[in-house]
């Protein structure tokens, strides 16, 4: 389910210090990105943020809890966002630090991504 709009202008607010954080529903919950990259996801009015292996340990906090997924062909396909602690909303200042980590793990997946796809460039010039 998709972030309240209560939530998700609470959010917004609370995230503000970080640069231009917008929201966009997808896959049937709502993408929070700031400046075009997602740091994290919201359903239910759930705050979840991105992990990666270098994050991993600040959300420590967060591994208790399951991590955001969905059920595809009977399986649960778990994504990398873990569940921000609810005790961060009434922590403005830690819930911003949560989402600096989250945002840099958001750059190095862009970054990677980036280096993983074909140079369109060199493709159609090359040869056969």
């Amino acid at each position: 389910m998709v972030a309240s709009d209560g939530f998700a202008e609470f959010l917004c607010d609370q995230l503000a210090p970080l640069g231009k954080v917008t929201m966009r529903r997808m896959f049937g919950k709502t993408g929070v990105f700031c400046d075009g990259l997602m740091l994290g996801m919201v359903t239910d009015d759930t705050f979840y943020v991105r992990v990666d292996a270098q994050n991993r340990m600040a959300f420590k906090e967060a591994e208790a809890s399951p991590p955001l997924n969905y059920r595809k062909k009977g399986a649960t396909i778990d994504l990398a966002f873990w569940r921000v602690p609810e005790r961060l909303l009434d922590e403005p200042d830690e819930l911003v630090a949560w989402a600096r980590e989250a945002l840099a793990a958001a750059r190095r997946v862009a970054a990677m991504r980036k280096r993983m796809s074909p140079d369109k460039s060199s493709a159609s010039s090359r040869k056969c």
